[in-house]
């Protein structure tokens, strides 16, 4: 699928949140859109420091 993930590649899903109102998820996104790199890692690792593929936990094949 064209988009992010075919551009830059990725192939893990490492963190997400869920939101119940779109709008409140899309002004996280922007939020987090300007972060600074470190900050986001920091936020990845608070929550998962193995970089574990969380991908299973919310697509219900785990």
């Amino acid at each position: 699928m064209e988009g992010f993930t075919r551009r830059y590649n990725v192939h893990i899903l490492v963190y997400y949140e869920l939101y119940g109102d779109m709008y409140r998820a899309i002004a996280r996104e922007k939020e987090l859109k300007k972060w600074k790199r470190a900050w986001k890692l920091n936020l990845i690792e608070s929550v998962n420091p193995e970089w574990r593929d969380l991908w299973e936990d919310i697509s219900g094949d785990g």
